[in-house]
């Protein structure tokens, strides 16, 4: 993982690194089967199960049947437009990487990449450990306060990133971050992983459309979760600690309640859920989905019909004037 950051250069870059370090972590808070037919699946019927069947997707790096169980069949529908129109990469973008995930993949699979950012790990990070333990420690303070101030956020999301943001600061405390030795085999799985992608490129996401995109993206953050857990941050570990709980249920709505472990840290969350067509989706999920998937398009109006012509308009009898004549 390190030597990644270096891709993009900047303090507001690497702020948003340190968080997406947990990448797959924070996606619990939009939180099994294959991409088949939906009619083969069981419908989740309580909002727990909903939850769990978004966590076991994650866990099973199946990114395509996360994305079709996450948002009902008609938003998801246009979100695969808003995809292959290049206007979103949903579910991606619930990331806080997502604006620099395209450039980062580039950046790995360029010809030359473990070459150059090897060299800009070399410059910034090799042997750096106690600042790159004072700058894990300032990030985390940044990111509380990005956190409370960003108002995308719901207050349900800021307690739950708050927590998380405080586990990841914790440990990049304590990861050998500034270990060569560790980083040149890591980058280098990265690399191969972001080549196989076949991604890299302007418009590249796009172009694959959101179901062959998130199919070709799954085995990236798949080595992503083992290069981070070959660091001590185990994020398979935090899925499979996942605790459920309903808080209570009042008609379509819903709240649960979500406990794990995060790199040594629990984290205890609440999340808000509300039933469509009979399946439960996390609010929050939706809401940010909505906003990807772009302005619903308007309804064709049918076009008004032609005046009659003299010829034909009616007379007072009911006749038209051609009959009257």
């Amino acid at each position: 993982m390190p030597g990644i950051p270096t891709a993009v250069p900047g303090p507001a870059y690497r702020s948003r690194w340190l968080a997406a370090v947990a990448a797959l972590a924070l996606v619990l808070a939009a939180c099994r089967a294959g991409p088949g037919d939906d009619e083969a699946e069981a419908v989740p019927t309580r909002p727990t199960e909903a939850v769990a069947q978004l966590v076991d997707d994650l866990r099973r790096d199946d990114l395509v049947a996360y994305a079709r169980h996450a948002v009902p069949p008609a938003l998801h529908a246009r979100l695969q437009l808003a995809w292959s129109e290049g206007r979103t990469i949903w579910p991606l973008t619930e990331l806080p990487l997502d604006e620099q995930f395209p450039a980062m993949i580039t950046a790995l699979a360029a010809p030359d990449a473990e070459k150059q950012l090897m060299a800009s790990y070399d410059r910034q990070f090799a042997g750096a450990d106690r600042e790159l333990r004072a700058t894990a420690s300032a990030l985390g303070l940044f990111a509380t306060q990005f956190i409370g101030s960003e108002p995308g956020y719901s207050e349900a999301e800021r307690e739950h990133y708050v927590q998380v943001a405080a586990a990841i600061s914790g440990w990049g405390q304590r990861a050998p971050l500034a270990d060569r030795k560790r980083a040149q085999p890591a980058l280098a799985q990265l690399v191969a992983a972001a080549r196989l992608t076949g991604l890299a490129g302007d418009g590249a996401f796009a172009k694959a459309g959101m179901e062959r995109g998130l199919t070709r993206i799954a085995p990236f953050l798949k080595r992503l979760k083992q290069v981070l857990a070959g660091y001590g941050l185990d994020l398979d570990a935090a899925l499979a600690s996942v605790e459920l709980t309903l808080i209570e249920q009042t008609g379509d709505t819903a709240r649960v309640r979500l406990q794990y472990s995060l790199a040594g840290q629990p984290v205890d969350a609440v999340l808000n859920l509300e039933r469509r067509d009979g399946r439960w989706y996390l609010s929050d999920l939706l809401g940010n989905a909505e906003t990807a998937a772009g302005p619903v398009a308007p309804e064709a109006t049918p076009a008004p019909a032609p005046d009659p012509s003299p010829e034909e308009a009616p007379g007072a009898d009911g006749e038209t004037a051609a009959a009257a004549r």
